[in-house]
């Protein structure tokens, strides 16, 4: 596949997540897929997954724990084996009601016409935000936390 058959296959991939067709959109990875994303002990998605059946669990822990309120990509740019995408998204954290602002990057490879590894760049600071509980007026601080 060349750089725009590539971006096609990708876009075709976005538009099955949108449409919550995840079988179809995992049917895109191969069997040893990577999906790289940034490390955070309060998102449950977060960190790396190795295996076409990891990144089955990062899309399950995603559906389960958040909900799209926006999710936009802005641009599809491909070169060679790469497909960046850029995007922009609202999440809403099912376990705390909040929701959270992201900007973010997928840079796809991929390898004999389906994706090989995913590298997700976005800020964790939002999301770490709103997947914890806020403190309510009254509850003070938690223990050694000082003012």
């Amino acid at each position: 596949m060349n750089a725009q058959d590539n971006k096609q296959f990708v876009m075709d991939g976005f538009e099955e997540f949108e449409n919550g067709d995840l079988p179809h959109m995992m049917d895109r990875f191969h069997d040893d897929a990577e999906w790289i994303s940034p490390e955070s002990e309060a998102v449950p998605f977060s960190g790396s997954f190795h295996g076409k059946s990891e990144i089955e669990r990062f899309f399950a822990e995603l559906v389960a724990s958040t909900e799209p309120v926006r999710f936009v990509p802005t641009a599809f740019i491909a070169e060679d084996d790469k497909v960046v995408v850029t995007g922009e998204a609202t999440w809403r954290v099912r376990a705390t009601g909040q929701t959270y602002d992201n900007l973010w990057v997928n840079v796809f490879t991929l390898r004999d016409g389906k994706i090989s590894r995913t590298d997700a760049y976005y800020d964790t600071a939002p999301a770490e935000k709103a997947f914890r509980p806020a403190v309510q007026p009254g509850q003070g601080q938690a223990p050694g936390m000082r003012h």
